[in-house]
């Protein structure tokens, strides 16, 4: 056995020794709810708990006006009153490699709550799972970040180069306020790593996503004249049907390995939202839509702006009413490009080398239908990627996580630490 298998043999002691305690402050965290834009509870629970280690911790407000010059910049429309991001700073030798453990602390709603079988701020536990909004994506990947560096610390292996942890908000809206905010103000690193949960697979990839929004007149009138009227309802389920057609198309035309292997499938096109009309004895005069594509790399973001807009003008076409009265289709929100890391980065491979040790399995590399905070990290001269523990119906009714794999992710950061970081005993 040479000298670092007996050191992650400590690590793992370590990590077992502090499972209760992971379940319970992951318990507490999740009860907290942190919607997007109401997070500072949450924060203020991660400040104190980080200052358990005696780390430097800075509060980082969200300053959009920097974030709007950059390239990567996404602008949610939320305020930014009374958020903040915190920071935890372990120092070490300037000269050997730093890392960033992140994670956002905000959460998505969990309406409708009456579907969910679990109170979504209840952290109940059933069969080795825990339920909660958030639970999943992602309070369990943020609080592996602190119990990684606790669990060394506890087991007298301090990591040689500077640590950072980081709860983040934002994150689901676009992160201006978030990560990006952190890194423009100075506090990057040489690696990232941020804990979404997918499985303890490493991701290298997500998808471009751009959101937009459809608008379709109709002629409103009382309901007891409705055969005098136009119903932008009825008008938008034409678009609705043309943008359907177009993901099934995509679906199953467009690919790329590394999403088919994280998500199942290389590219989404999915309606969100719909607004119509404001009284129910009368006919709707206006519809709304706004969602979400996706596109891989090789895709670009104009490409796919242009696609949309003539599915809709081709559909427009083929109905009389849309025809004379076209759709207005605006891009809101998210418009950002693929993020690719390459693999063989002296880091990623570090971090996949450590990972496989800790589990005592291979690790693949894989890729994510969806936008992540790693996205920002080539902006700033940083290796990225992402693991995180095994998460289910994220976004969804009845998110939960599954206890072990929190455990494993813990032990998965720990021991990335020490080989990229280097340490002292």
């Amino acid at each position: 056995m040479n000298r670092m298998d007996g050191v992650l043999r400590k690590v793992r002691a370590e990590v077992g020794s502090l499972e209760e305690e992971i379940v319970a402050t992951l318990r507490r965290l999740v009860r907290i709810p942190s919607v997007v834009g109401e997070e500072a509870e949450a924060q203020g629970f991660l400040e104190e708990l980080y200052r358990t280690l005696g780390l430097q911790v800075v509060r980082v407000l969200p300053d959009l006006e920097a974030a709007r010059q950059h390239p990567a910049f996404i602008d949610s429309g939320m305020s930014y009153r009374d958020r903040f991001n915190i920071l935890g700073f372990l120092e070490g030798d300037a000269t050997r490699p730093s890392l960033m453990l992140n994670g956002h602390v905000d959460v998505v709603s969990p309406e409708p709550v009456r579907a969910w079988t679990h109170d979504p701020w209840g952290s109940e536990i059933a069969g080795g799972m825990l339920y909660g909004r958030g639970a999943a994506d992602m309070k369990a990947g943020l609080l592996a970040n602190f119990f990684a560096l606790k669990a060394l610390l506890q087991a007298g292996l301090k990591p040689q180069g500077r640590v950072s942890l980081a709860s983040v908000i934002d994150e689901e809206a676009g992160g201006a306020g978030g990560t990006l905010t952190c890194l423009l103000k100075g506090f990057t690193a040489d690696a990232m790593i941020c804990t979404e949960p997918h499985h303890l697979n490493i991701t290298v990839a997500h998808a471009g996503v751009s959101h937009f929004r459809i608008r379709v007149r109709g002629r409103s009138i009382h309901g007891g004249l409705a055969h005098l009227g136009v119903n932008a309802i009825g008008k938008m389920y034409v678009i609705y049907q043309a943008l359907e057609a177009l993901d099934r198309t995509r679906g199953g035309s467009v690919r790329f390995p590394l999403f088919e292997k994280g998500s199942g499938r290389s590219c989404h096109l999915s309606v969100g939202t719909m607004k119509a009309g404001d009284w129910s004895s009368t006919v709707a005069g206006e519809a709304e839509i706004e969602g979400r594509v996706s596109f891989v790399p090789g895709e670009s973001l104009a490409e796919i702006k242009q696609l949309i807009e003539a599915t809709v003008l081709e559909a427009s076409r083929k109905d009389d009413w849309l025809r004379e009265y076209l759709p207005e289709v605006e891009w809101v929100g998210w418009q950002d490009g693929p993020w690719y890391q390459d693999p063989s980065h002296p880091f990623v491979q570090t971090f996949k080398s450590a990972a496989e040790d800790a589990l005592g399995r291979e690790v693949d590399f894989i890729g994510r239908a969806a936008g992540l905070d790693t996205r920002f990290a080539p902006h700033f001269g940083m290796a990225a990627a992402c693991t995180g523990p095994r998460g289910y119906n994220i976004h969804g009714i009845d998110e939960h996580v599954e206890l072990s794999s929190v455990f494993d992710t813990v032990s998965v950061l720990a021991a990335t630490l020490l080989r990229w970081c280097g340490y002292d005993d």
